[in-house]
């Protein structure tokens, strides 16, 4: 626990101006970011007095070991500093939504000949007409459905699309009437493009002059006495009608705007947005997070709005931000909406109406996503907690292990060796930190040799970057570091290998235990604890003991090593899968310099089989374009070298059990 005052600025050094600051730890990661009006006045506020200071604020700066700042010109600078610091960085104690994913949208593909109708997730496209976001993909999916009756629609993939075209015959939605059927020139680019417009305006909410529209048709189709149309209007009609009920009418002036509710207790908050546009509800989504930093409802308004808006441009911020608390400035935000829009942002609390009442729903929805998510979890935050002490008392460690990365070794038969690194901090899975190694420096099966080698390499590559920032003087270990991963940067960005563990897990017994034991000795690291967790009986060995640690069945850290344990064996077996996977897929034309996959493919295709190629002369090869005799003769002589061995026989008839090649 490091003293605030042994890193405290000296008077006079922080300026008096607008910025943005980051709190590091003794490894130089970045545990805090933050902005300010006056870096001066904030710092200072950190300063102070521990019994002074929040419970969190206080593990903050007792976890820091350095703080470092950067002045801008206006607060707005300093906002967008902070979120992108924020997005780099990933803090510890900075406010993250755990729960936030890619929402699916409708998306509309105005920038191609033939716009399609589509479920999409990430980042925005230029020339795409989106809606959303919706909650579930098969709400968006059923919304299109009842609508490609009214506007068929291209809703296929660009190969099923030219293989229509291809054949001249369309898909199935083709013949059910679903789909216009631009493939086979059912219609013309144009007409199609049409229809996406229409379609597009009546999801954008322009719906009344739409349906009025069918209906004056149905009924002019029934004077005729043209019954069918007039049944096939109605039908259209009752369809669109079916699908807007899905999105409730809410607002009447056609209001476009994103409603945001907080509900919060002293260790969680949950955060839900309802979008409107058009007057109707046509989106839902929420957030929970753990306040780790201290942070009031204005606050965590701030932090959902950057999380919200910081990767949107143009209409995908709304005209109208409405919020329960505003920020605190709240120009600076409002000011950052409208450059993110193009044009002025309204960001204001509901006082009345209609607004004020859709407000309220959205406050109970996350009222309500508080309670589901505490009863799913109420038990997760104080079992955690168990059960990193419960591994601390068992192993005699001075605290807590908050991080724990765990070893495992996986081969088949001794080929194809590999290992993993998983990372679990404060219980959770950080799967941004985990690694793949390959076992290179020997042949064969060797699972005690395999670990020594590539918990070696882990903290050889610790050190190495320790060393950067000497905060470790030691002599470089012979031999280079293989690992799959090397070092990003040294301006406190997550790096690989460069935060160390509190304890490492290794799969496997006492010898697996001794090998990476032996490795941190030889490297002069004493202040990383090891146990391995052994399958059969799971029990929990160290290394200088004779006998294991046996813990209760029912016990919570147990549950912890064994999930940890079973995750780094998932990880090594799905990399050992894949590379053997790659491995058998290998030709014995691979083995021959300078020939490319163009040239490999016309050889296979000109002879057929690599069993008629390795049966052809040099000069029938010579005769493949693009093949010279140079070339030809290291292709015999690599199909010499990988000659299959001779046909099996059949000793009961003597027939010759001879397997074609492909």
């Amino acid at each position: 626990m490091a003293d605030p005052s042994s890193y405290r600025p000296k008077p006079g050094q922080i300026p008096d101006s607008p910025g943005v600051y980051r709190f590091r730890d003794e490894h130089g990661r970045v545990i805090y970011v933050g902005k300010a009006k006056s870096l001066r006045q904030r710092l200072s506020s950190y300063f102070q007095d521990l019994a002074g200071l929040h419970p969190r604020t206080r593990t903050m700066v007792t976890t820091a070991a350095s703080v470092e700042w950067t002045v801008v010109a206006t607060e707005v600078e300093a906002l967008q500093l902070e979120y992108s610091w924020i997005k780099e960085y990933d803090p510890r104690f900075n406010v993250k939504y755990r729960d936030d994913k890619s929402y699916p949208y409708l998306a509309v593909t105005l920038n191609e000949e033939f716009p399609r109708v589509q479920v999409m997730r990430g980042a925005k496209k230029k020339g795409v007409r989106y809606f959303g976001p919706y909650a579930h993909a098969w709400a968006i999916r059923e919304t299109v459905d009842l609508m490609l009756r009214v506007f068929p629609v291209r809703t296929c993939s660009a190969g099923v699309f030219k293989r229509s075209a291809q054949i001249g015959r369309p898909c199935l939605l083709g013949y059910i009437g679903k789909c216009s059927a631009p493939c086979v020139g059912r219609v013309t680019p144009e007409e199609h493009r049409e229809l996406a417009e229409e379609f597009c305006d009546f999801m954008a909410g322009r719906t009344g002059a739409y349906l009025r529209r069918l209906e004056r048709h149905m009924q002019e189709a029934a004077e005729e006495m043209e019954y069918e149309k007039a049944a096939r209007l109605r039908d259209d009609i009752g369809a669109l009608r079916r699908a807007m009920e899905k999105n409730a009418v809410v607002l009447a002036d056609a209001t476009d705007a994103d409603l945001i509710a907080v509900a919060e207790d002293e260790l969680e908050a949950a955060v839900q947005i309802f979008h409107v546009r058009g007057g109707r509800v046509r989106g839902q989504r929420g957030w929970v997070t753990d306040k780790v930093e201290a942070v009031d409802t204005a606050g965590l308004v701030e932090h959902a709005l950057q999380q919200l808006y910081g990767e949107e441009q143009g209409d995908a911020v709304p005209k109208e931000v409405l919020v329960p608390a505003l920020p605190d400035p709240v120009e600076p935000v409002a000011e950052w909406l409208t450059a993110r829009r193009g044009s002025r942002v309204d960001l204001r609390i509901p006082q009345r109406g209609d607004k004020k009442d859709l407000m309220a729903t959205v406050q109970r929805n996350a009222q309500q996503a508080l309670v589901l998510h505490k009863t799913k979890r109420a038990s997760d935050l104080t079992t955690r907690s168990r059960a990193l002490e419960e591994i601390a008392e068992a192993l005699g460690l001075d605290s807590a292990p908050l991080r724990v990365e765990c070893f495992d070794i996986s081969h088949l038969q001794g080929q194809d060796v590999v290992a993993s690194m998983v990372v679990f901090e404060d219980g959770l899975a950080r799967k941004s930190e985990y690694r793949r190694f390959q076992i290179k420096s020997f042949e064969g099966q060797d699972d005690v040799r395999s670990m020594h080698e590539v918990v070696s390499r882990r903290f050889r590559r610790y050190l190495r970057e320790s060393q950067k920032t000497g905060e470790w003087t030691v002599e470089e270990a012979d031999g280079p570091d293989e690992d799959t991963a090397g070092p990003r940067d040294d301006n406190g960005r997550p790096k690989r290998f460069a935060y160390p563990p509190q304890l490492v897990v290794v799969d496997g017994g006492r010898p697996q235990v001794q090998a990476a034991r032996r490795a941190l000795d030889e490297l002069g690291i004493a202040d990383v604890a090891v146990c391995g967790l052994a399958k059969r009986l799971e029990e929990v060995w160290l290394p200088d003991e004779e006998d294991p640690v046996v813990l209760p069945r029912t016990s919570e850290g147990l549950y912890l090593l064994q999930r940890v344990r079973d995750e780094a064996h998932r990880f090594a077996i799905a990399y050992q899968r894949g590379k053997r996977a790659r491995t058998m897929k290998a030709s014995p034309l691979d083995a021959v310099a300078g020939l490319g996959d163009s040239r490999k493919q016309a050889l296979l295709k000109h002879f057929g089989s690599v069993k008629k190629l390795r049966a052809a002369t040099v000069e029938q090869i010579c005769e493949v374009p693009g093949v010279g005799r140079k070339t030809a003769l290291a292709v015999a002589a690599a199909l010499a070298e990988s000659a299959p061995p001779a046909p099996a026989v059949n000793m009961a008839t003597g027939e010759i059990l001879d397997e074609s090649e492909g």
